[in-house]
């Protein structure tokens, strides 16, 4: 398997994480999302990462696509020496944790991690000529920001993780954006306590070192 990725990419991330829970081994190659290589666009046009190709096969573009393909090829994996399911659960169960990537991956993101990326990192890392951060962006994601902290706190108040008993590919979405906003420096971790404790359980795991080394 090879992982094409930018190591401050939350869906990337995400992917990364699960690799590691599945103890899948992988390439990493490194493409910087803002410089539109014709090469990268070739493929996947879309432009975005993560794309995972596996074994010269046809590209799996996008976060939602390669998780799928993987609780897919890893369905009977729990028990075997591997992490549990991505998508854990009966069907009822499985729609809840679908619920929620699209939570962080389209909402918290297009709310909050997109922008302070681009305000706090990927401007400056492309050399955006004269760049500073627009402060009124800085405000309104910082105040979205609250709300979906507020939210994972909800969840861990009723839940042994974020969708239900069992740890799944949602968790790892979300700490996709959460670690990195903490490296991004912007969450007040006193805050929110259930959320921190959260965190601190997904930081502890093994598949997370290689995010902590970045």
């Amino acid at each position: 398997m090879q992982l094409t990725h930018y190591p401050l990419c939350p869906h990337s991330r995400s992917i990364r994480l699960a690799l590691d829970e599945l103890r899948l081994d992988a390439t990493m190659i490194e493409e910087k999302p803002w410089t539109w290589r014709p090469e990268f666009l070739s493929v996947n046009p879309a432009g975005e990462l993560p794309v995972l190709a596996v074994d010269g096969g046809t590209p799996i573009c996008g976060a939602y696509a390669i998780s799928e393909y993987l609780a897919d090829i890893h369905a009977d994996h729990a028990g075997d020496g591997h992490g549990g399911p991505l998508f854990p659960g009966d069907a009822d169960e499985r729609a809840e944790v679908r619920r929620l990537v699209d939570w962080f991956h389209i909402k918290c993101h297009r709310e909050v991690t997109h922008d302070l990326l681009y305000e706090k990192h990927y401007a400056r890392a492309a050399g955006v000529p004269g760049h500073s951060p627009d402060s009124e962006v800085l405000i309104a994601t910082t105040q979205n920001l609250k709300q979906h902290m507020r939210y994972i706190g909800f969840l861990c108040d009723y839940r042994s993780w974020l969708a239900g008993d069992e740890m799944s590919f949602a968790d790892l979405a979300a700490a996709g954006h959460v670690s990195c906003l903490d490296y991004l420096g912007v969450i007040d971790w006193d805050k929110y306590p259930s959320a921190r404790d959260w965190y601190m359980r997904m930081k502890s795991r093994r598949s997370f070192l290689d995010i902590l080394d970045d």
